[in-house]
C-alpha cells in the first residue's frame, strides 16, 4: 500500500492547506487522541489518509481501509501533493511511479453505487465471485465477447492486477468490482445472469460462518439467474464440498449436479498445484428453473430528522444487536475547526457487514464515502442509527 513516513506533520500547516487547497477537505482527531484522519479527494474520488504515530515518534501516512481507492496511483498522487505543499521531511516512502507498469482500465472498474440503476452493455451477463488471479475470468471474456463478465473480488491487489490485464489484452466486456460479493449480488436485477461462478472460495474450516456459500447466497444466486442459468461451485476442500452439498440439498425443490475431477479448458494456478498433488476437485452446479420477482429497492439512506442530533460522543460503545442486524459505533472523531463529529461505524448483516463513516455537519448527518448498499438489513440498521443519533 502506498505510504510515507515523516518526522513531523505540523497541524497548523495542515489546517492552512485545507483552507486553500480543494484536494484536502478536513482533519479529524480521534476522541482518544491516538490517531487522525485527513479527508481528501483526488480525481473526484473521496477517501481518507490515516495518520498514525509510531514508537519512534515519526508519523505514518497511508490510506485508511474503509475508503481506500482501488487505484493506488490516486493515493500516491495525493501523498506526493501533500509532501510538496507542506515541504515534508520524508524518512521513507514507496511512491515511485513506474513508466513500465500498465495503467488500470479505470472505465471497467465499477463501484457499488453503479449498480443502483445499472445499464449493462451486453444482454448476457455472467458473474465470477472471488476471481483471484483472474485467469478464468479473462479466458471466459475472450471466449465469449457477447457476454459481460462481472468479476467481484474483495482482495484489492487481485482486482488491480486484472484491471491491468484488461488494458493489456484490450478486453471490452469485463467489469471489476472491489467489494463484498454477497452485497453486490443483492444489487443485481432478478433474472439478469446466465452464470454465477464461485471457484475455489476460501474454505474457512475454522470459521464456517464466513463461507460465501450459505442459504442466503444460494437464494440470491437463484434470484439473479435467469431460468436455465447456473451457479457453479468448484472446490478442492472435502469439508467445503460437504458443506455446499448440505446447503444445496436444503430447499424443498432444487435441481443440481455433482461432478468429480471435471476438466476445464482453463484452470487457475492453484488448481494446477492441487491436481499435481492428486487432490480431488468437486464441481457442484445448481440450475435456476423459475422466473424470480424483481426486488424492490426504495430504501432511503438519508437522515431526514430536523431535530438537533445528540452529542455523538455519547453514542453507545457496545454493539447494538437485533434479530437480523447489528450496529457498532467503533471509533469517534472530532473534526478540527468545527463543532462537528465523525464516527466510524460497522452495521448491517452479521455475515456481510458494511463499514462506513458517519459525518455530522451541523444538524445533518451523512455516510462517507458513499451510502450503504440498498438492502433490507442495512436499512434496518440505518433506522437504528437514526434513532440513536436523533432520539
Amino acid at each position: 500500500m502506498p505510504h510515507i513516513k515523516v518526522q513531523s506533520l505540523p497541524s497548523e500547516k495542515v489546517d492552512a492547506l485545507i483552507a486553500r487547497d480543494p484536494h484536502f477537505l478536513f482533519r479529524a482527531v480521534s476522541v482518544e487522541g491516538n490517531s487522525e484522519l485527513l479527508g481528501v479527494v483526488y480525481e473526484d474520488e473521496p477517501f481518507m489518509l490515516e495518520i498514525k504515530r509510531k514508537e519512534d515518534a515519526s508519523l505514518l501516512l497511508k490510506s485508511d481501509v474503509i475508503s481506500r481507492p482501488l487505484d493506488a496511483n490516486k493515493i500516491k498522487k495525493i501523498l506526493t501533493l501533500l509532501i510538496a505543499e507542506l515541504q515534508l521531511d520524508v524518512l521513507h516512502s514507496n511512491l515511485a511511479f513506474s513508466p513500465h507498469k500498465p495503467e488500470l482500465a479505470e472505465g471497467y472498474h465499477k463501484r457499488i453505487r453503479d449498480f443502483e440503476d445499472p445499464v449493462f452493455p451486453q444482454k448476457k451477463i455472467a458473474i465470477e465471485v472471488g476471481f483471484g488471479s483472474g485467469r478464468h475470468l479473462l479466458y471466459q471474456a475472450k471466449e465469449h465477447p457477447d457476454t459481460l463478465f462481472i468479476g467481484i473480488e474483495i482482495h484489492t491487489p487481485s482486482a488491480q492486477q486484472v484491471l491491468k490485464q484488461i488494458s493489456l489484452q484490450g478486453l471490452k466486456n469485463i467489469w471489476i468490482v472491489n467489494y463484498d460479493a454477497r452485497l453486490l449480488l443483492e444489487m443485481m436485477p432478478s433474472n439478469s445472469c446466465i452464470q454465477v461462478y464461485v471457484h475455489f472460495p476460501v474454505p474457512w474450516d475454522k470459521k464456517p460462518h464466513r463461507r460465501v456459500i450459505n442459504e442466503g447466497f444460494l437464494q440470491e444466486s437463484l434470484r439473479v439467474l435467469e431460468p436455465g442459468g447456473e451457479l457453479e461451485l468448484r472446490t478442492d476442500s472435502d469439508k467445503y464440498y460437504q458443506h455446499a452439498l448440505e446447503i444445496f440439498s436444503a430447499p424443498p425443490k432444487i435441481d443440481f449436479r455433482v461432478e468429480k475431477n471435471r476438466d476445464l479448458p482453463i484452470v487457475s494456478k492453484y488448481e494446477e498445484r492441487w491436481r499435481a498433488q492428486e487432490k480431488d476437485i468437486y464441481t457442484l452446479t445448481v440450475y435456476a428453473r423459475e422466473q424470480s420477482k424483481e426486488k424492490v429497492r426504495t430504501y432511503d439512506f438519508k437522515f431526514h430528522k430536523t431535530a438537533v442530533p445528540t452529542n455523538l460522543e455519547t453514542l453507545p460503545r457496545k454493539a447494538l444487536v437485533g434479530r437480523d442486524h447489528f450496529v457498532h459505533f467503533e471509533r469517534k472523531y472530532r473534526i478540527v475547526g468545527s463543532k462537528n463529529m465523525m464516527v466510524r461505524c460497522a452495521f448491517g448483516s452479521f455475515d456481510k457487514p458494511e463499514h462506513k463513516y458517519l459525518i455530522q455537519e451541523g444538524e445533518t448527518l451523512h455516510y462517507y464515502p458513499q451510502n450503504p448498499v440498498k438492502t433490507e438489513v442495512n436499512f434496518l440498521a440505518h433506522q437504528q442509527i437514526g434513532e440513536c443519533v436523533y432520539g
